[in-house]
């Protein structure tokens, strides 16, 4: 067996080095996320390390909540080579900057509730927690 053979991984060890489900790989073959998935002699998917690699990455791209089809092309634009960098780059720049918004409303909010878990826990520790709500919320800090 060569080192390119033993480096193959099967769909089954993919899912467990990634914890996408199996059905989820495929799905992600189907949506052209994957381009160049090849199959052994019993017509098995097999994927190298620098797949494993790239789905880690696509797993990040969607938690991050870019959509598929911006994730698509993105891999479409990184399979036809380094003429496409810039556009990579834009894409990546845009997502970046979404996120760093989704972020910076997470904190936002986030602050909040910090602020509203300081005061339970200062007004059941005086025993006053009745007190709260009496006139409403407050959701200033």
């Amino acid at each position: 067996m060569t080192n390119a053979e033993k480096s193959l991984l099967t769909i089954g060890e993919v899912s467990a080095l990634t914890g996408l489900p199996a059905h989820t790989l495929r799905f992600y073959e189907q949506e052209e996320l994957l381009t160049a998935v090849r199959r052994n002699a019993a017509g098995q998917r097999v994927f190298t390390d620098e797949d494993v690699a790239w789905l880690k990455v696509c797993m990040k791209l969607r938690a991050s909540g870019m959509p598929l089809p911006e994730i698509r092309r993105y891999a479409q634009l990184a399979q036809e080579g380094d003429g496409t960098v810039s556009q990579r780059f834009e894409i990546l720049r845009r997502h970046e900057a979404k996120v760093q918004q989704q972020v910076a409303e997470l904190q936002e909010a986030l602050d909040i509730i910090h602020v509203k878990v300081e005061t339970y826990a200062r007004h059941l520790a005086a025993g006053t927690a009745d007190e709260l709500w009496r006139d409403g919320p407050d959701c200033e800090r």
